[in-house]
């Protein structure tokens, strides 16, 4: 059985039976090789994580930049974070066509949203160009950008296959990279943790605290997620699922959900109330700048009522899309999107997909009702989590933002504005 085939069948096969899969240990960790792919970028899809400014062409499968005489063309990337990488290279294939004299291609980086530093600028070059960038840019955030100044439409710049490289990071080259929490090599097995529930907490003390039973341990502070189930459901019917994300170092709050979103917000002030109270288990153990809101059903649509909150990093709608399709109107920060090819309520997600205009990933899974969405997802959401709140920005690519990501096989996958 090939692995990618063994992965699906862990993701999806046992998944409607409520069985949390153990998978195999490593399955989804980085390559055994000298270096450790960070991020990639083959414009197959569009620009990508690159944001383009003027004549910029992605038609043919690689980028194109265009001369102007107006506005000269460019290529920048999105923040590429290097937390826990080291010895950083950058590859890329350019071709530069018909540039005249004084006419030239830039290649360039920035770190930490600084100045930027040139890389390469010339007016004729073919082929594959890779660059070692300093050492003072392991562990922090870079960004990449080509630019070309020339005159005429016919003046080009090819650019393709980018591609950041680590020489190691995490003590070792098939280590994952580091983020906030404890590293793992399969996001589908149960985290790290022992889990501890108090079905009694929140600010009405009805609700479910799913947390890590050793919270704080090695100085660790746990980002948080809060979740609202389905319409007639309550905590007790995803217990797996918050234990799995609970197991992975999240502080996980869930009670009976309501379309309107303020009980969320309420849960929230709660919990932050949980790291300062010295009486609290979680006592200065919680990452308050790391949350994330995100339900099942009626729970994703209280997660659209209330997602301008200023604290959320990120959200998650669960095959619930909003009725009117103005739900995503709310967003300001990168969303997921699970549906079903068997649920009535995907073409719903389908109108918020189209009306969405933050960063954002959408999956129908394959034979998946709508009640059984979340727990077929559940382990997208973990690797979602782990990206967006613990700082995994391996994920960016090898989990979501590539074709042959490791959940683009489980349905049909789509993404936009990165």
């Amino acid at each position: 059985m090939s692995s990618r085939l063994s992965l699906r069948l862990r993701l999806l096969g046992a998944a409607t039976a409520g069985v949390i899969a153990t998978g195999v240990t490593g399955a989804l960790s980085s390559p055994a090789s000298a270096a450790t792919q960070v991020y990639s970028e083959n414009f197959s899809a569009g620009p990508g994580t690159f944001v383009p400014t003027g004549s910029v062409s992605t038609a043919t499968g690689a980028a194109r930049l265009s001369g102007s005489l107006i506005t000269d063309a460019s290529l920048t990337s999105a923040p590429i974070a290097l937390t826990g990488y080291s010895g950083i290279s950058v590859s890329y294939t350019r071709t530069a066509s018909g540039l005249d004299l004084g006419e030239a291609f830039t290649v360039a980086y920035s770190v930490d949203g600084g100045a930027f530093t040139t890389l390469e600028s010339a007016r004729t070059a073919s082929g594959a160009a890779s660059f070692q960038l300093p050492s003072s840019v392991d562990g922090r955030t870079v960004r990449f950008r080509f630019s070309l100044d020339a005159g005429s439409a016919l003046e080009t710049l090819t650019v393709d296959d980018v591609l950041v490289q680590a020489a190691g990071g995490g003590g070792g080259p098939t280590d994952p990279p580091g983020g906030t929490l404890p590293p793992v090599t399969d996001v589908t097995a149960p985290g790290p943790y022992a889990v501890t529930i108090d079905p009694t907490a929140g600010p009405g003390n009805d609700g479910w605290l799913v947390y890590p039973a050793n919270a704080g341990q090695n100085g660790v502070n746990h980002p948080v997620l809060v979740w609202g189930p389905g319409a007639g459901s309550d905590p007790a019917a995803y217990e797996d699922m918050l234990r799995q994300w609970a197991s992975h170092g999240f502080v996980v709050y869930s009670e009976v959900s309501s379309s309107s979103g303020a009980y969320m917000v309420d849960a929230l002030d709660w919990i932050e109330d949980q790291d300062v109270s010295p009486t609290s288990p979680l006592y200065q153990d919680i990452d308050t700048s790391e949350v994330a809101f995100g339900g099942h059903s009626r729970g994703s649509i209280g997660t659209f009522d209330v997602a301008d909150e200023p604290r959320l990093e990120t959200t998650i709608h669960v095959a619930g899309g909003s009725f009117d399709g103005n739900g995503p109107d709310n967003l300001r920060n990168p969303a997921l999107y699970i549906g079903g090819d068997d649920d009535f309520a995907t073409s719903n997600v389908e109108r918020d997909y189209a009306n969405t205009d933050v960063p954002v990933w959408f999956n129908v899974l394959n034979g998946t009702d709508h009640i059984a969405a979340t727990r077929n997802g559940r382990h997208i959401i973990t690797a979602w989590l782990r990206w967006h709140l613990a700082d995994e920005e391996f994920r960016r690519t090898q989990d979501f933002l590539r074709s042959g990501c490791t959940f683009c096989g489980l349905g049909e996958t789509r993404y936009k504005n990165w």
